[in-house]
């Protein structure tokens, strides 16, 4: 898919980037296929993005195999009524993801999100094979993704509001990581190692590659915390929709008042020109924005903070200047973050795990996916130092 080069001439004279909202409190059925209705009539209805005989790869957020009501995953009732949209426009539709952990199919049944798709009669991607595709320009020049993402017409996506301890937030851009398969996101990890920057710049040409011609969020009910697998809950009662996922994230990110410093892919999408990161760049629809914010949303601990310094410096510096993994008593000792660890940074003895914080490089895989919310984060005290007085500003600024 041909992309216009970010900060282009041509990019700066695109009209602006829509973005529509609707409210939305409970699950239930017929009121999340009227707000779907309401949410996408301004940006031109289903049918606008999906023709009669074309493949549909619906993308929801498939982390873990958890219960809708935790809000890790994509809630299955919003996925039933896509599909079914999807269907309507004549549209052959297939629904997948590759999750953080555990095998597609148990975590699809485990959520909920099976049983809709068979229900539907649509087709369940497992996404169990990989193909290398090229990024020409790109950061990284070579990445492994799912077949189904090559061999479908229209890709939607689905993710769910939350935060997350690695890039700040996961939203539009971050959902697409899902296109990678398996451990193959570890590889990824590790590649970019304690560059978040570099990481974010990934997804964001990833998005970029594989954009979806519309990308749906679920923020009905949104996690805060420490996201995205083990945050808590929070009722935020709002669907928001556009084809553009930058500027969905935009939207999104100030509905819960969550500063652009604390989000990687909006951070580095700004710092490279791209369009879609302003909220007067964008033209928004559907229930005013002001009538859906929240002030009370909490954001994932801060891991790691820009200082300007030199490498070496910043090296030295690791363990006051980022915040890293640390194991509770919760620990059962299940060895999966053992597994998922793209450093292999962690060992399990006699059910204790150890960390070796010389190789880690807080990517926060191990919090993510840990079944049993047993680990948390640390800050270091220049950290800590600097989130104070931010907290200070953000709040000087806040609406």
């Amino acid at each position: 898919m041909a992309a216009t080069k970010p900060g282009s001439k041509a990019d700066k004279l695109q009209t602006k980037l829509p973005v529509s909202l609707q409210s939305l409190a409970v699950y239930e059925a017929g009121r999340v296929r009227d707000a779907l209705h309401l949410l996408l009539e301004p940006l031109g209805g289903i049918d606008h993005y999906i023709k009669p005989g074309q493949k549909v790869l619906i993308k929801p957020n498939l982390l873990s195999g958890k219960a809708p009501e935790k809000a890790v995953t994509t809630h299955p009732e919003i996925v039933r009524q896509v599909i079914l949209l999807a269907q309507s426009a004549g549209g052959i539709v297939s629904v997948g993801d590759s999750p953080g952990v555990g095998k597609p199919e148990s975590v699809a049944r485990k959520c909920g999100i099976l049983e809709v798709i068979e229900a539907t009669g649509a087709r369940f991607a497992p996404f169990d094979e990989s193909v290398p595709i090229s990024l020409e320009a790109g950061t990284f020049h070579q990445l492994e993704v799912t077949k189904e993402a090559l061999e479908t017409d229209v890709i939607i996506n689905l993710p769910k509001l939350k935060t997350h301890q690695m890039m700040g937030y996961t939203g539009a851009v971050k959902n697409l990581f899902g296109l990678v398969v398996g451990m193959r996101k570890a590889r990824l990890h590790l590649q970019a190692g304690t560059d978040k920057a570099f990481f974010a710049l990934m997804l964001l040409e990833l998005a970029e590659r594989f954009k979806p011609a519309l990308s749906i969020m679920d923020a009905v009910v949104g996690m805060e915390g420490d996201g995205p697998g083990n945050g808590d809950p929070i009722q935020l009662g709002a669907l928001l929709a556009s084809p553009d996922p930058i500027a969905l994230d935009t939207v999104a990110t100030s509905m819960i008042n969550l500063s652009e410093q604390r989000v990687w892919t909006q951070l580095v999408a700004r710092q490279t020109g791209r369009q879609g990161v302003s909220l007067d760049a964008l033209e928004l629809h559907g229930v005013p924005l002001p009538t859906v914010q929240t002030t009370n949303f909490r954001p994932a601990t801060n891991a790691d903070v820009n200082f300007g310094l030199p490498a070496p410096v910043k090296n030295l510096l690791k363990n006051a200047i980022t915040a890293q993994p640390e194991i509770t008593q919760a620990c059962q000792g299940c060895g999966d973050c053992v597994t998922h660890c793209p450093p292999q940074a962690m060992t399990l003895d006699a059910r204790s795990v150890k960390i070796d914080y010389d190789r880690c490089i807080r990517c926060f895989c191990c919090q993510e996916l840990c079944p049993h919310n047993a680990i948390t984060t640390q800050q270091g005290f220049l950290l800590r130092l600097a989130d104070f007085f931010q907290g200070r500003k953000d709040r000087g600024n806040s609406f």
